[in-house]
């Protein structure tokens, strides 16, 4: 199961800007190759079809301009990955999650089964089409949502229709909100609003752990949910805390008449529908899971998150310790101790356990302890997009998609504008061909090399890391200047934001070149063969 992700609301961030985040990490033993590129609506399908599950749907004639991360290989489909449109609403998805057997007995994934035997021959048994998956979301999304909450609503739908094949959570952001939505079995889904003053861990595993179910079956204020969830709970018996009051949810709520009616039917309304106190659920004990496999997988990262970004909110270490890699209830989200930067994602998405005893790169304590847990900065990262939106500033300028590829241990991320028809090469040529053209292969050839030397590395690698942001910070705010004093609008301030990012793409490929061959210098120097003649 591959994937972290972070969300951050506009009260937590170092500039009120709402923040997505997420690694894109391939199974293990898969590389997948990424670009990054944008879609225009004359290239956006009307007809989509599935490579996995073979699913077809129609899409809206209007779609909207959006930045994308798809597969550079052809042949498994698109996987978009992370975008911006031009509305300035973004999408990362998915997360891939976990369930227990009672949702999915209740309500299977619908996964593809090809066809058996032979068409007109007696037995033949034709292919069943499977649902949606991490394949399509994107690209069926976001070109058609003006809002995070309307990204939510239009998804929704869509699993209710066809279904999905998956446990995934999707993350949607605009400038003041920032939703997270999680698939529940094959047709259900929840999702909830980020607060504005927290930030969200994500670690492969089902997270939200509370849910206002009345919200979300009335005003949908920061809770939204399929429509007919209550039931769903209620007949298969899956609410494990109210079971044992054995209260109806409506009943429980306080609602009466009409209301109780409309809550226990799932009707939406646009004025709150209660008479007294909601009803919460704990979406982590109805629809999630607690195996040992979690504990060495997913709730560790999400221990590793926090404990970076909230060392003094409570004990991490030792016997005492308020959360422990294996703690089932570490929050969904937290207030941060200070206001959260894009350097603070970097960092958290790149966390391989340091000042641990099972940090793999680790020289003190029990060896045997060292990599015993899964990563967040693992080999097989794919591509990491963070996607910023501002409140402020002229519309065009309010996107940025901050953006790297390969292992966040060795790599450093670079924002790109996305009001924009066309993408740097450098980040977008790449192909089955490892080159140096390519910043993607670029960067899996820096990691496989330094890897074996990571201390020798480690200098290299961390000035490297500081100085591309460092030296990106002024291009960008240089080019918001020259939009807004010019009063450019959208259309008008794209040669100029295409600009900086080429400029961006020179930097990070000078740099990234020089760290490539002092990173070579070190592995060279260090190779088995190694012979002079004073070691004689």
């Amino acid at each position: 199961m591959p994937c972290t992700t972070i969300l951050i609301g506009k009260k937590a961030s170092y500039d009120g800007s709402t923040i997505i985040a997420r690694n894109e990490d391939s199974g293990a033993g898969e590389w997948n190759p990424k670009k990054f590129v944008v879609v225009e609506p004359a290239d956006q399908p009307r007809h989509y079809r599935s490579v996995i599950s073979h699913v077809e749907l129609d899409l809206p004639d209007d779609p909207m301009r959006y930045t994308s991360v798809p597969e550079a290989v052809d042949g498994h489909g698109t996987w978009a990955a992370a975008g911006v449109n031009t509305a300035n609403v973004a999408m990362n998805a998915t997360e891939t999650l976990t369930s227990n057997p009672r949702v999915l007995g209740a309500d299977p994934l619908v996964v593809y089964r090809p066809a058996q035997g032979t068409e007109g021959e007696a037995g033949y048994v034709p292919e069943q089409v499977g649902g949606l998956g991490e394949e399509d979301l994107v690209t069926l999304t976001l070109p058609y949502i003006r809002s995070a909450r309307e990204g939510v609503l239009r998804l929704g739908e869509l699993l209710e229709t066809y279904g999905t094949y998956e446990m995934n959570g999707i993350a949607f952001s605009d400038a003041d909100d920032v939703w997270w939505l999680e698939t529940v079995g094959g047709h259900h889904w929840i999702a909830r609003r980020v607060p504005e003053d927290a930030y969200v861990t994500m670690p492969n595993q089902l997270g939200i752990d509370d849910l206002d179910l009345t919200d979300a079956l009335s005003v949908g204020r920061d809770n939204l949910c399929s429509l007919d969830l209550a039931d769903f709970i209620e007949a298969n018996h899956l609410d494990l805390h109210r079971q044992a009051e054995k209260k109806p949810f409506a009943a429980a709520a306080g609602l009466v008449g009409e209301a109780a009616a409309n809550f226990m039917k799932g009707v939406t309304g646009d004025a709150t529908a209660t008479a007294g106190a909601h009803v919460h659920i704990n979406p982590r004990d109805l629809f999630g899971s607690h195996s040992h496999e979690d504990h060495k997988y997913n709730t560790c990262r999400a221990w590793d998150m926090q404990r970076w970004l909230n060392p003094g909110s409570a004990v991490w270490d030792g016997p005492h310790a308020d959360y422990n890699l294996d703690s089932d209830d570490i929050p969904w989200c937290r207030k941060p101790e200070r206001l959260l930067t894009i350097e603070d994602v970097k960092d958290v998405l790149s966390l391989h356990y340091q000042g641990t005893p099972y940090d793999p790169y680790g020289r003190g304590g029990d060896p045997a302890l060292r990599g015993s847990y899964r990563p967040i900065g693992i080999n097989r990262t794919s591509e990491l997009s963070i996607q910023q939106i501002r409140g402020d500033g002229p519309e065009a300028t309010r996107a940025l998609q901050w953006l790297t590829y390969g292992s966040n241990a060795f790599n450093a991320i670079a924002p790109f504008f996305t009001d924009i028809d066309r993408t740097p090469d450098y980040l977008a040529n790449t192909t089955a061909a490892v080159s140096t053209d390519s910043y993607y292969w670029a960067n899996r050839l820096i990691a496989a090399l330094a890897d074996a030397h990571y201390h020798e590395c480690a200098g290299l690698v961390e000035r490297y890391q500081a100085d591309v942001p460092a030296a990106a910070y002024p291009i960008v705010a240089r080019a918001m200047r020259e939009v807004a004093e010019q009063e450019l609008d959208y259309a008008a301030a794209t040669s100029v934001l295409e600009a900086a990012n080429d400029e961006v793409a020179a930097m990070l490929r000078a740099r990234t070149d020089a760290l490539l061959a002092a990173v070579l210098d070190v592995a060279s120097d260090n190779m088995t063969n190694k012979f002079a003649r004073s070691d004689a």
